[in-house]
Protein backbone atom coordinates (compact mmCIF):
# COMPACT_ATOMS: atom_id res chain seq x y z
CA UNK A 1 0.00 0.00 0.00
CA UNK A 2 1.04 3.11 -1.18
CA UNK A 3 2.17 5.98 2.31
CA UNK A 4 -0.93 7.83 0.86
CA UNK A 5 -4.04 6.30 -0.62
CA UNK A 6 -5.39 9.23 -1.51
CA UNK A 7 -3.97 13.11 -1.96
CA UNK A 8 -5.75 16.31 -2.93
CA UNK A 9 -3.78 19.55 -4.10
CA UNK A 10 -4.87 22.57 -5.05
CA UNK A 11 -2.63 24.30 -7.02
CA UNK A 12 -1.11 22.25 -9.68
CA UNK A 13 1.84 24.13 -11.03
CA UNK A 14 5.40 24.43 -9.95
CA UNK A 15 4.92 22.87 -6.55
CA UNK A 16 1.49 21.22 -6.35
CA UNK A 17 2.47 19.31 -9.67
CA UNK A 18 6.08 18.58 -8.64
CA UNK A 19 4.71 17.36 -5.36
CA UNK A 20 2.36 15.30 -7.15
CA UNK A 21 5.31 13.69 -9.83
CA UNK A 22 7.14 13.07 -7.18
CA UNK A 23 5.19 11.27 -4.62
CA UNK A 24 4.07 8.96 -7.27
CA UNK A 25 7.92 8.73 -8.60
CA UNK A 26 8.18 7.49 -4.66
CA UNK A 27 5.20 4.66 -4.88
CA UNK A 28 3.98 6.76 -2.33
CA UNK A 29 0.74 7.96 -3.29
CA UNK A 30 -2.34 6.24 -5.00
CA UNK A 31 -4.51 9.02 -6.70
CA UNK A 32 -3.86 12.42 -6.62
CA UNK A 33 -7.12 14.83 -7.25
CA UNK A 34 -6.19 18.51 -8.47
CA UNK A 35 -8.36 21.60 -7.80
CA UNK A 36 -7.74 25.18 -9.15
CA UNK A 37 -8.76 28.02 -10.78
CA UNK A 38 -8.33 27.58 -14.32
CA UNK A 39 -10.07 24.71 -16.31
CA UNK A 40 -7.82 24.96 -18.86
CA UNK A 41 -4.83 24.83 -16.35
CA UNK A 42 -6.37 21.79 -14.89
CA UNK A 43 -6.60 19.86 -17.93
CA UNK A 44 -3.03 20.39 -18.77
CA UNK A 45 -2.21 19.32 -15.75
CA UNK A 46 -4.33 15.61 -15.98
CA UNK A 47 -2.68 15.44 -19.95
CA UNK A 48 0.20 15.51 -18.14
CA UNK A 49 0.02 12.85 -15.34
CA UNK A 50 0.20 15.35 -12.35
CA UNK A 51 -3.04 14.29 -11.21
CA UNK A 52 -5.43 11.55 -11.65
CA UNK A 53 -8.32 13.34 -11.54
CA UNK A 54 -9.66 17.16 -11.68
CA UNK A 55 -11.79 17.78 -8.88
CA UNK A 56 -15.48 18.71 -9.10
CA UNK A 57 -17.05 19.02 -5.92
CA UNK A 58 -14.44 19.70 -3.08
CA UNK A 59 -16.43 18.85 -0.06
CA UNK A 60 -16.48 15.18 -1.24
CA UNK A 61 -13.02 14.94 -2.53
CA UNK A 62 -11.84 15.94 1.42
CA UNK A 63 -13.78 13.92 3.19
CA UNK A 64 -11.64 10.35 2.59
CA UNK A 65 -8.26 12.23 1.53
CA UNK A 66 -5.19 11.15 3.85
CA UNK A 67 -3.18 14.36 2.90
CA UNK A 68 -4.12 17.96 1.12
CA UNK A 69 -1.74 20.30 -0.26
CA UNK A 70 -2.30 23.97 -0.05
CA UNK A 71 -0.18 24.93 -2.99
CA UNK A 72 -1.94 28.39 -4.26
CA UNK A 73 -0.32 31.40 -3.32
CA UNK A 74 -0.65 32.40 -0.08
CA UNK A 75 -3.72 34.73 0.02
CA UNK A 76 -6.12 32.16 -1.41
CA UNK A 77 -5.20 29.91 1.13
CA UNK A 78 -7.98 31.35 3.87
CA UNK A 79 -11.03 30.89 1.56
CA UNK A 80 -10.21 27.15 0.48
CA UNK A 81 -9.25 26.28 4.65
CA UNK A 82 -13.30 27.69 4.66
CA UNK A 83 -13.96 25.66 2.41
CA UNK A 84 -12.97 22.39 3.31
CA UNK A 85 -13.17 22.88 7.03
CA UNK A 86 -16.72 21.41 7.85
CA UNK A 87 -16.13 18.63 5.19
CA UNK A 88 -12.65 17.08 6.60
CA UNK A 89 -12.29 14.04 7.73
CA UNK A 90 -10.62 13.07 11.01
CA UNK A 91 -7.29 11.92 10.14
CA UNK A 92 -7.05 14.34 7.08
CA UNK A 93 -3.59 16.08 7.19
CA UNK A 94 -3.32 19.38 5.75
CA UNK A 95 -0.13 20.79 5.00
CA UNK A 96 1.03 23.62 2.32
CA UNK A 97 3.65 25.26 0.50
CA UNK A 98 3.93 29.18 1.11
CA UNK A 99 6.14 31.30 1.85
CA UNK A 100 5.05 32.64 4.61
CA UNK A 101 3.80 31.43 7.88
CA UNK A 102 2.36 33.37 10.40
CA UNK A 103 -0.04 34.76 8.38
CA UNK A 104 -0.63 31.54 7.13
CA UNK A 105 -0.93 30.05 10.64
CA UNK A 106 -3.13 32.66 11.44
CA UNK A 107 -5.77 32.00 8.84
CA UNK A 108 -5.57 28.77 9.50
CA UNK A 109 -6.57 28.89 12.85
CA UNK A 110 -9.46 31.35 12.22
CA UNK A 111 -10.51 28.86 9.41
CA UNK A 112 -10.04 25.32 11.04
CA UNK A 113 -11.27 26.22 14.79
CA UNK A 114 -10.79 22.96 16.75
CA UNK A 115 -9.50 21.23 13.41
CA UNK A 116 -6.37 23.18 13.45
CA UNK A 117 -4.44 19.92 14.91
CA UNK A 118 -4.85 18.22 11.12
CA UNK A 119 -2.70 21.22 9.81
CA UNK A 120 0.66 21.09 9.62
CA UNK A 121 2.64 24.14 7.59
CA UNK A 122 5.61 23.56 5.10
CA UNK A 123 7.80 25.75 3.23
CA UNK A 124 9.76 23.56 0.34
CA UNK A 125 13.21 25.97 -0.50
CA UNK A 126 12.61 24.86 -4.21
CA UNK A 127 10.97 27.55 -6.15
CA UNK A 128 11.86 28.56 -9.97
CA UNK A 129 10.99 31.76 -11.91
CA UNK A 130 8.26 29.52 -14.17
CA UNK A 131 5.41 28.39 -13.29
CA UNK A 132 2.39 26.26 -14.21
CA UNK A 133 1.76 22.59 -14.84
CA UNK A 134 4.07 22.89 -17.70
CA UNK A 135 7.19 23.66 -15.02
CA UNK A 136 6.73 20.73 -12.40
CA UNK A 137 9.21 18.62 -12.13
CA UNK A 138 9.56 15.03 -10.13
CA UNK A 139 13.08 16.04 -9.33
CA UNK A 140 12.28 19.50 -7.76
CA UNK A 141 12.39 18.55 -4.42
CA UNK A 142 15.45 16.24 -4.27
CA UNK A 143 17.90 17.45 -1.84
CA UNK A 144 16.43 20.71 -1.69
CA UNK A 145 15.23 22.18 1.72
CA UNK A 146 11.67 21.73 3.14
CA UNK A 147 11.03 23.84 6.64
CA UNK A 148 8.10 22.55 8.61
CA UNK A 149 6.42 24.84 11.37
CA UNK A 150 4.92 22.28 13.75
CA UNK A 151 1.63 23.93 16.43
CA UNK A 152 1.64 23.11 19.60
CA UNK A 153 -2.11 21.82 18.95
CA UNK A 154 -0.05 19.14 16.28
CA UNK A 155 0.93 15.61 17.41
CA UNK A 156 4.16 13.71 17.11
CA UNK A 157 2.43 11.34 14.59
CA UNK A 158 0.99 14.07 12.46
CA UNK A 159 4.02 15.76 11.98
CA UNK A 160 5.97 12.53 11.49
CA UNK A 161 3.44 11.60 8.37
CA UNK A 162 3.60 15.10 6.74
CA UNK A 163 7.22 14.83 6.84
CA UNK A 164 7.32 11.47 5.71
CA UNK A 165 5.06 12.87 2.66
CA UNK A 166 8.41 15.79 1.86
CA UNK A 167 10.68 13.33 2.54
CA UNK A 168 9.25 10.52 0.17
CA UNK A 169 9.93 13.79 -2.46
CA UNK A 170 13.59 13.35 -1.86
CA UNK A 171 13.86 16.58 0.37
CA UNK A 172 15.53 17.04 3.72
CA UNK A 173 13.27 18.32 6.25
CA UNK A 174 14.45 20.98 9.11
CA UNK A 175 11.82 22.68 11.30
CA UNK A 176 11.54 26.42 12.40
CA UNK A 177 8.59 28.06 14.78
CA UNK A 178 6.31 30.29 12.31
CA UNK A 179 7.72 33.59 13.59
CA UNK A 180 11.67 32.35 12.99
CA UNK A 181 10.72 31.40 9.80
CA UNK A 182 9.14 34.26 8.51
CA UNK A 183 12.24 36.16 10.18
CA UNK A 184 14.95 34.16 8.45
CA UNK A 185 13.12 34.27 4.92
CA UNK A 186 12.34 37.80 4.64
CA UNK A 187 16.27 38.28 4.59
CA UNK A 188 17.17 35.47 2.24
CA UNK A 189 14.37 35.09 0.01
CA UNK A 190 11.81 37.91 0.26
CA UNK A 191 14.48 40.85 0.19
CA UNK A 192 16.44 39.74 -2.58
CA UNK A 193 13.12 39.37 -4.96
CA UNK A 194 12.47 42.55 -3.76
CA UNK A 195 15.94 44.26 -4.63
CA UNK A 196 15.55 42.38 -8.34
CA UNK A 197 12.20 43.31 -9.02
CA UNK A 198 13.07 46.67 -8.32
CA UNK A 199 15.83 47.20 -10.47
CA UNK A 200 14.23 45.76 -13.70
CA UNK A 201 11.71 48.00 -12.75
CA UNK A 202 13.87 51.02 -12.10
CA UNK A 203 15.93 50.41 -15.78
CA UNK A 204 12.52 49.75 -17.42
CA UNK A 205 11.26 53.22 -16.78
CA UNK A 206 14.46 54.95 -17.81
CA UNK A 207 14.04 56.95 -21.19
CA UNK A 208 17.40 54.61 -22.47
CA UNK A 209 16.13 51.20 -21.03
CA UNK A 210 16.41 49.50 -24.45
CA UNK A 211 19.83 51.05 -24.57
CA UNK A 212 20.81 49.91 -21.39
CA UNK A 213 19.22 46.54 -21.80
CA UNK A 214 21.14 45.99 -24.76
CA UNK A 215 24.66 45.90 -23.20
CA UNK A 216 23.31 43.93 -19.92
CA UNK A 217 25.30 40.66 -19.35
CA UNK A 218 25.49 37.69 -16.87
CA UNK A 219 26.49 40.15 -13.90
CA UNK A 220 22.28 41.14 -14.54
CA UNK A 221 21.47 38.39 -15.77
CA UNK A 222 22.19 36.08 -12.37
CA UNK A 223 21.17 39.16 -10.32
CA UNK A 224 18.07 39.57 -11.71
CA UNK A 225 16.83 36.00 -12.38
CA UNK A 226 14.35 36.15 -9.98
CA UNK A 227 12.49 38.90 -11.36
CA UNK A 228 10.70 36.81 -13.44
CA UNK A 229 8.66 35.33 -10.98
CA UNK A 230 5.24 35.38 -10.85
CA UNK A 231 4.13 39.12 -9.49
CA UNK A 232 1.15 37.90 -7.79
CA UNK A 233 2.58 35.31 -6.09
CA UNK A 234 5.22 37.97 -4.58
CA UNK A 235 2.64 40.59 -4.43
CA UNK A 236 0.89 38.05 -1.59
CA UNK A 237 4.27 37.42 -0.15
CA UNK A 238 5.22 40.77 1.01
CA UNK A 239 2.26 41.75 2.40
CA UNK A 240 2.08 38.62 3.82
CA UNK A 241 5.45 39.08 5.91
CA UNK A 242 5.31 42.99 5.89
CA UNK A 243 6.38 43.77 8.81
CA UNK A 244 9.70 41.69 9.07
CA UNK A 245 10.22 42.60 5.14
CA UNK A 246 10.23 46.25 6.63
CA UNK A 247 12.86 45.98 8.80
CA UNK A 248 15.03 44.14 6.35
CA UNK A 249 14.24 47.31 4.09
CA UNK A 250 15.59 49.57 6.52
CA UNK A 251 18.39 47.60 7.70
CA UNK A 252 19.07 47.01 3.75
CA UNK A 253 19.01 50.85 2.90
CA UNK A 254 21.56 51.37 6.38
CA UNK A 255 24.19 49.32 4.27
CA UNK A 256 23.43 50.88 0.79
CA UNK A 257 24.19 54.25 2.74
CA UNK A 258 27.39 53.27 3.90
CA UNK A 259 28.67 52.63 0.76
CA UNK A 260 27.26 55.47 -0.68
CA UNK A 261 29.61 57.92 1.96
CA UNK A 262 32.12 55.61 0.74
CA UNK A 263 32.00 56.40 -2.43
CA UNK A 264 31.36 59.92 -1.35
CA UNK A 265 34.47 60.25 0.87
CA UNK A 266 36.61 58.36 -2.06
CA UNK A 267 37.17 55.93 1.21
CA UNK A 268 38.73 53.01 -0.93
CA UNK A 269 39.48 51.13 2.36
CA UNK A 270 36.03 50.86 3.29
CA UNK A 271 34.49 50.19 0.04
CA UNK A 272 37.74 47.45 0.15
CA UNK A 273 36.69 46.16 3.66
CA UNK A 274 32.65 45.56 2.79
CA UNK A 275 33.39 43.83 -0.44
CA UNK A 276 35.98 41.63 1.03
CA UNK A 277 33.84 40.52 3.82
CA UNK A 278 31.00 40.35 1.34
CA UNK A 279 33.13 38.17 -1.04
CA UNK A 280 34.26 35.73 1.95
CA UNK A 281 30.83 34.86 3.27
CA UNK A 282 29.59 34.22 -0.47
CA UNK A 283 32.94 31.98 -1.27
CA UNK A 284 32.26 30.35 1.90
CA UNK A 285 28.63 29.61 1.54
CA UNK A 286 27.11 26.50 0.13
CA UNK A 287 23.39 26.72 -1.14
CA UNK A 288 21.28 24.23 0.01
Amino acid sequence: MPLFRKAVIFGVGLVGGSFALALRRANAVGEVVGFGRSAATLEQARQLGLVDRIGDDAACEVRDADLILLATPVAQMADILARIEPHLGPDTLITDGGSTKCDVVAAARRQLGNRISQFIPAHPIAGAEQSGPAAARSDLYQGKKVVLTPLAENSAVAVLRVRTAWEACGAVVSELTPEQHDEVFAAVSHLPHLLAFTLVHDLAQRDNSDLLLSFAASGFRDFTRIAASSPEMWRDISLANRDALLREIEQFAAELYKLHQALEQRDAAKIEEIFSLARKVRSNWTPP
